[in-house]
């Protein structure tokens, strides 16, 4: 699981960009920042809640690092409350330990959404299965690379900063 996997997962989707490992952590989206040299709306965190219709399921959403999980939203699209995934079932719902969760690589088990809070940038930096790591991918590949099932709108906060 983590970085080797996401690797495999993104050569197998004919991806040839580079997968950056940091030696200090990128797990929240200033660190991230800090580490690609972005500003924090560039990084897409992958958010990982348990599905209402399935607790053995999770649900990934790739939303933007300015955004948030709207509950609202969440619910008129999936039927339920958002809920995170508890920290000891993260990696083996996911594939990825806390801090490097991201839509690659993941078990057959988990769904993949993109938010549109990514839709407005040309390419964002989602992790890429560890902590120190992230990869840079255009927002127009993102849904083929990750095997998303939709775009979703479910979240809040960042429609103000959007130009």
């Amino acid at each position: 699981m983590g970085v080797p996997q996401v690797k495999a997962h993104l050569a197998a989707a004919g991806f040839d960009g580079e997968v950056r490992e940091f030696e200090d952590s990128s797990a929240t989206v200033k660190l991230a920042a800090h580490q690609v040299g972005t500003s924090p709306q560039r990084i897409a965190k992958t958010i990982a809640l348990s599905d209402p219709e399935d607790s053995e399921r999770a649900i990934l959403v790739v939303i933007a690092g300015d955004a948030k999980i709207h509950g609202g939203r969440f619910k008129r699209t999936f039927g339920g409350k958002p809920r995170m995934l508890p920290h000891d079932l993260v990696e083996p719902m996911t594939g990825h330990p806390v801090g490097g969760v991201c839509p690659f690589g993941n078990p057959e088990s988990a769904r993949i959404f993109i938010d549109e809070s990514v839709r407005r940038f040309e390419s964002v930096f989602p992790a890429a299965g560890s902590a120190t790591s992230a990869v840079e991918v255009r927002v127009d590949a993102l849904p083929d690379l990750s095997g998303a099932e939709s775009w979703v709108e479910v979240t809040a906060g960042w429609q103000e900063d959007a130009a």
